[in-house]
């Protein structure tokens, strides 16, 4: 499920995958699409600026820490607002673009506060983005955004650039930052920071990436982080993704529970929260039940198409949360539009590198 740069795509390139722009016939029978293998984007999809350039999600740089951006980030203090009936009715800057009054949360961008609830003058973590359901979204993670897609939201790597969230947030986009939670990945620039007793056995199938535990403390330290980037940068949000490595059991190499997966979830989504920042729960079906009412949205791969357990994650949509819902497959699509657009998720087809070639439910 993670996003590759540049030079781990083209290992996998050599090794496993098609040329990119051509359909993809590939299964995703586990539920964990390869982002950055160079793998074929879905048949028929619109392009957003034609094929894949190949550039990895931060423009090929690794800025690897929390780079600041010059105005108060995303959930911090609101710049000389007001408040309107809760919210603020001025926009919190974020390295002079805007980050209120989106249509991400259903209004014209800079109209008020993308927080809700927002207060002049709140601390971070009082308020942050409590998005709807139906928005439009824009899955992102192998390639650079260039010139942005007329959508609500953005899914980009805790890597990208600053200049990258500005950018979205001037056009009244809400920017979701993707980290991986339950795994260590070799190629990141904190890849040394992981604690050799939190990395367990290997990610199968992808080489250079490993299971982590959960229940550490250590590997808390390091999320900790990589959220202070995201929040520094002005993310809106968080997609943890692998948050259901529990689901491996002692497979991930150490003995995980569903109860050390609630825990661990339970503790993500305070870290977000705490740092003004909103986050979705990706995957891991099995916990709905124990963690929705913390979470803010959630984010299903191949839920149709693998069995259709979209219905798993139905309690979003009931309270009026989004379900970012990828499908992998073109030949299902359109039935998993019929079936699930209605009821208030958002559908869109993808290639498993996750660049930029997208397509959306008619």
């Amino acid at each position: 499920m993670q996003n590759r740069q540049l030079g781990l795509a083209l290992a996998l390139i050599a090794v496993a995958c098609s040329n990119p722009g051509e359909p993809s016939d590939t299964s995703n029978a586990g539920g964990a699409p390869p982002q950055g293998g160079g793998a074929a984007t879905s048949s028929g999809a619109t392009t957003n600026g034609g094929a894949s350039s190949g550039a990895t999600s931060n423009g090929g740089e690794s800025n690897g820490g929390a780079t600041s951006n010059s105005g108060a980030t995303n959930g911090g203090a609101t710049n000389g607002a007001t408040t309107n009936g809760g919210e603020s009715s001025g926009a919190t800057t974020n390295g002079g673009a805007t980050n209120g009054g989106t249509k991400a949360n259903g209004g014209a961008p800079n109209s008020g506060s993308g927080n809700s609830g927002s207060s002049n003058g709140g601390a971070a973590g009082e308020s942050y983005w409590k998005p709807k359901a139906g928005l439009t979204w824009q899955w992102q993670l192998s390639e650079e955004v260039v010139t942005p897609l007329d959508v609500d939201v953005y899914d980009i790597d805790w890597e990208a650039d600053p200049a990258t969230v500005d950018q979205l947030h001037a056009k009244g986009i809400k920017a979701i930052c993707y980290v991986s939670v339950g795994s260590w990945e070799d190629f990141r620039p904190d890849a040394d920071d992981f604690p050799d007793a939190v990395i367990g056995n290997d990610y199968d199938g992808w080489p250079g990436e490993k299971h982590v535990d959960i229940r550490s403390e250590a590997l808390r330290a390091v999320m900790s982080a990589r959220f202070d980037a995201c929040q520094a940068k002005g993310f809106d949000a968080i997609e943890p993704d692998n948050m259901d490595v529990f689901e491996l059991g002692a497979d991930s190499g150490f003995p995980l529970t569903k109860a050390d997966g609630i825990a661990y979830a339970r503790w993500l989504a305070q870290a977000a929260h705490s740092r003004g920042m909103a986050i979705g729960q990706k995957n891991a079906a099995s916990i709905t039940s124990d963690i929705a009412a913390s979470y803010d949205w959630a984010l299903t791969e191949s839920c149709y198409s693998d069995d259709n357990w979209c219905g798993d994650v139905n309690a979003y949509a009931t309270a009026n949360k989004p379900v970012f819902m990828c499908e992998y497959q073109a030949a299902s699509f359109s039935a998993a539009c019929s079936a699930w657009k209605p009821k208030n998720y958002s559908p869109i087809l993808k290639g498993l590198d996750l660049d930029a070639p997208i397509t959306f439910c008619p």
